[in-house]
């Protein structure tokens, strides 16, 4: 019987857990989606629930949690996109759908995705900066090193 036993083994030792989990949700906020098996799909929803809702408080220990739990590229990704994104949202942030088993062993499979946000708008820069860069980014004479590798390609003996 599992009275009072508080949440799921998967059949793993607890570092193993930590590392299956902290995987699952990198690449859930990475990718937006993600294919599982049922049980791992329902062990990870709370867990990167907690992390988008911690990320939208924007405290500096929180994030230094956040970041050392998931990879970079996931941590800047739930910064920049999904915590402004879900800013108004109260919960539920991700959603479970239930797919065929896999073919292989017969395991209940399932995608887990995050629920659909509009991405932040980026902001639009003066006119003057623009400008600014458009009349750096013009080149008004070809350099002397741009000359000599045309003069060394244009001629070459066959033999």
């Amino acid at each position: 019987m599992r009275h009072a036993v508080f949440g799921r083994r998967l059949g793993r030792d607890i570092n193993a857990r930590k590392a299956l989990l902290s995987n699952l949700a990198s690449s859930l906020l990475e990718k937006g989606q993600i294919t599982t098996t049922l049980a791992k799909a329902k062990f990870a929803r709370p867990y990167v629930e907690k992390i988008i809702t911690n990320a939208q408080r924007r405290k500096l220990d929180r994030n230094r949690v956040i970041a050392s739990s998931i990879t970079p590229k996931a941590f800047g990704k739930l910064r920049e996109e999904i915590a402004p994104a879900f800013k108004d949202r109260p919960g539920g942030y991700t959603r479970i759908i239930k797919l065929n088993t896999r073919l292989g062993d017969r395991a209940p499979m399932a995608r887990l995705e995050l629920m659909e946000y509009e991405k932040p708008k980026q902001v639009i820069k003066s006119k003057q900066y623009t400008k600014k860069i458009q009349a750096k980014s013009k080149v008004s004479k070809p350099s002397k090193a741009l000359k000599e590798t045309k003069v060394t390609k244009t001629k070459t003996k066959k033999k």
